[in-house]
C-alpha cells in the first residue's frame, strides 16, 4: 500500500465522523479534549504492551505487533479528530511540523551533563 498523506488521513477522518456524527460528539472546537483524552486512554493501552510483553516481544510476534500497531493508530485517529476540531490543516501542520523539525535538527542534544 502507499503511503497516506495527511490530508488524506483527515480526509478519511472526517468521513468516519460524518458515518457516526449523530452518536459522536459534534466536530467542533469545545469537543477537541475529549479526542485528546481518549487519544491519552488509548496511548495508555499502547504503553500497558510494552510494559507487560516488552519491546522484544512486540518485534518477533507479530500479531502482538499489530495489536501494538492498531493502538499506535487509535492515538493517532483520535489526534486526528484534534486536529479536525481545531480546523489545522494539513499544511498548517505540515508548516509546524518542518518548522519544529528544522529547529531542532539546530539544537545540541548533548546530554553528557557537561
Amino acid at each position: 500500500m502507499e503511503e497516506l498523506k495527511i490530508s488524506e488521513m483527515l480526509k478519511c477522518q472526517y468521513e468516519l465522523w460524518e458515518k457516526h456524527k449523530d452518536a459522536w460528539s459534534p466536530m467542533k472546537t469545545e469537543f477537541a479534549r475529549n479526542s485528546m483524552l481518549w487519544m491519552i486512554e488509548e496511548l495508555g493501552e499502547a504503553i500497558a504492551i510494552i510494559k507487560k510483553k516488552g519491546e522484544k516481544e512486540i518485534q518477533n510476534n507479530k500479531e502482538l505487533k499489530d495489536e501494538f500497531l492498531e493502538e499506535l493508530v487509535d492515538v493517532f485517529m483520535y489526534f486526528l479528530d484534534i486536529l479536525l476540531r481545531y480546523d489545522i490543516s494539513a499544511e498548517d501542520f505540515s508548516e509546524a511540523y518542518m518548522k519544529k523539525n528544522n529547529y531542532n535538527q539546530k539544537r545540541d542534544y548533548d546530554y553528557s551533563g557537561k
